[in-house]
């Protein structure tokens, strides 16, 4: 793999030569260097990636998976409890309506000093967790004990809780093997140190290894490994799936002690899980566990040791075998974060979408396209300057096989005091590949459709940023970009077949209100400023994908879906047992 050197912003008019646009077949899937210092068996990590990837029981309140805020498309698909603003008033619980698009309405879009109709610096972003403070475990029970935090007047109604809200939009899963860096202002460093997302600049405790009978310390680095140090971050962080103050051996612990997936159906023709899924119920084969599917995945160098130590990594004199207590932790324990960030890196490597009709264009393949799209093309890659930071096979100057070019740029979509991304407000330059599947758009939510994406560009942005500039485009010119960009849904990820598949999974969809502003009380002693929820099912998915294509943003916006035509309508109530 080559080197990447970051150039840093640049002016999106600096004569860089754009990457040529090509089928995504053809490019190799990065991997970490090194990987084999730590794995025996990569279909194995493979498995033991895609169950802890969906798992629900892996956050705090044993209810939020990573997929929770990555289940369609690799993105969020919710509509309810999804808007926050860090700088200004705004309705907790709100459902998402078209009105509100885009953010910054003008009189004109095509033209950036029109008459201003509105202007939110509000973000579409994903619930996460009620605020909470993290106690401990109890070993065997997917809720962690926790006790409420009181929360800023923005999460709550009439002194009751609701979900907290991310500050920016949820970006795609599908793909992301392929960014040099991951997160939008890109701090999930490309070098993976085995603990949390920042690479050579944290300090991090390494990982407990296992040689010549003695338990020692060793530094864990592997470089094009983004995706695992992304993992490691939302696990822990105490808005999105962890009470504040949780630990690694902690929840290492509490995954050990829990059936993989026990909440939620699989499919037994699931691609990944399906040979090991629990016939007739929930979660897998009972002979399946953590523990085991660990030892499969990794080196026993990583897990045999029979010492204990505490929280720290030290090694606690006298005291080997099964622990007493949860404050003594076994090495597989201690190094769950290395297990959690290798293992989520090699499901999400399989997550490629390269079979989209603009891929089988590019094979050869002249009837692929339409008409309307192949001109759609030629705009894009002309007048519209859109490769310039949107090339190459993955569409993104931010991936590897672009050389890090543009890969963070300021775009001028909110001024940079409102958030400042990897500074001067610039934001890692995304796919767009399924890009019709994962609106609301840009770090903020704030475009609904692709039209309004190719208007704000057009426009040459809305606020101050590095150099872009405006184009002029008739209306056909419009619908025949929009009509390309579309021609990058993967058929696969849009009926979810395989690699896309996924076991059942259950997302908060929004607060009960007895009527609007009034929240209805969760009736929980353990938290009794916690609002009731709704909670809709995602069923499981095999590996011959749904009948019905995933809904659009724009179709969730209006509504349009949920007569069973569009996959995820969001209206099937959950039957998991919750805990």
């Amino acid at each position: 793999m080559r080197s990447v050197v970051f150039l840093g912003v640049i002016s999106l008019a600096a004569p860089l030569a754009a990457q040529p646009l090509r089928s995504l077949k053809n490019v190799p899937v990065p991997e970490p260097a090194g990987l084999s210092d730590y794995v025996r068996d990569r279909q194995a990590l493979i498995v033991l990636g895609k169950a802890l990837f969906w798992d629900m029981q892996a956050g705090s309140d044993g209810r939020t998976a990573c997929a929770t805020c990555h289940f369609h498309a690799g993105a969020d698909h919710r509509s309810r409890n999804q808007l926050m603003d860090p700088v200004g008033e705004f309705t907790p619980n709100a459902l998402l309506l078209d009105s509100m698009f885009p953010f910054r309405a003008l009189a004109d879009p095509s033209t950036r000093n029109s008459s201003i109709l509105r202007d939110s610096a509000a973000r579409a972003g994903s619930s996460g967790l009620f605020r909470r403070r993290f106690l401990d475990i109890v070993p065997g029970e997917a809720a962690e004990r926790g006790e409420e935090i009181l929360d800023a007047p923005a999460f709550t109604i009439g002194g009751m809780q609701v979900r907290r809200v991310t500050a920016r939009n949820t970006p795609s899963s599908i793909n992301a093997v392929f960014n040099v860096r991951n997160f939008w202002d890109g701090r999930a460093s490309r070098v993976f140190n085995g603990f949390n997302p920042s690479g050579d600049g944290a300090s991090a405790p390494g990982a407990l290894v296992f040689k010549d009978g003695e338990l020692v310390r060793e530094p864990v680095r592997l470089d094009n490994a983004s995706l695992a140090s992304q993992a490691v971050g939302p696990v822990l962080d105490h808005l999105e799936m962890s009470y504040a103050g949780r630990t690694w051996p902690k929840l290492g612990k509490k995954m050990f002690s829990l059936p993989p997936l026990a909440l939620q159906q699989v499919s037994a023709d699931d691609s990944v899980l399906g040979p090991i899924a629990r016939a007739g119920g929930r979660g897998l084969d009972e002979r399946q566990s953590y523990l085991g599917m660990v030892r499969a995945a990794f080196l026993p160098k990583f897990w045999e040791s029979g010492f204990l130590v505490n929280e720290n990594g030290e090694i606690l004199a006298g005291r080997t075998g099964e622990p007493h207590d949860t404050s003594e932790f076994t090495q597989a324990e201690f190094n769950f974060p290395v297990f959690w960030g290798l293992s989520l890196l090699a499901y999400q490597a399989t997550l490629v979408s390269n079979d989209a009709p603009f891929d089988r264009f590019q094979e050869g393949d002249p009837g692929a396209l339409t008409q309307e799209q192949q001109d759609g093309l030629r705009f894009y890659q002309t007048a519209g300057r859109c490769s310039t930071c949107h090339g190459g096979a993955e569409f993104t100057a931010a991936s590897f096989s672009n050389n890090g070019r543009r890969a963070f740029q300021s775009t001028g979509v909110r001024p940079a005091g409102e958030d400042p991304g990897q500074g001067n407000a610039s934001f890692k330059t995304s796919g767009l590949r399924n890009i019709e599947l994962t609106g609301p758009y840009f770090h903020n939510g704030g475009q609904a459709t692709l039209e309004q994406v190719v208007d704000f560009y057009a426009r040459g942005g809305d606020f101050a940023n590095g150099g872009l500039r405006a184009f002029n485009m008739t209306s056909t010119q419009k619908s025949a970009l929009v009509a390309f960009l579309k021609s990058l849904t993967d058929d696969r990820v849009r009926f979810e077949r395989a690699p896309f598949d996924h076991p059942e999974l259950c997302v908060p969809a929004g607060h009960v209100e007895s009527r609007p502003g009034v929240l209805v009380p969760a009736g929980s002693e353990l938290f009794p400023r916690a609002s009731a929820e709704r909670w809709v099912a995602l069923e499981a998915v095999g590996a011959s994908g749904n009948q019905v294509p995933l809904r659009t943003f724009p179709e969730l916006l209006a509504g349009a879906g949920g007569d069973g035509s569009r996959a995820h309508a969001m209206t099937a109530e959950c039957t998991a047992p919750l805990p």
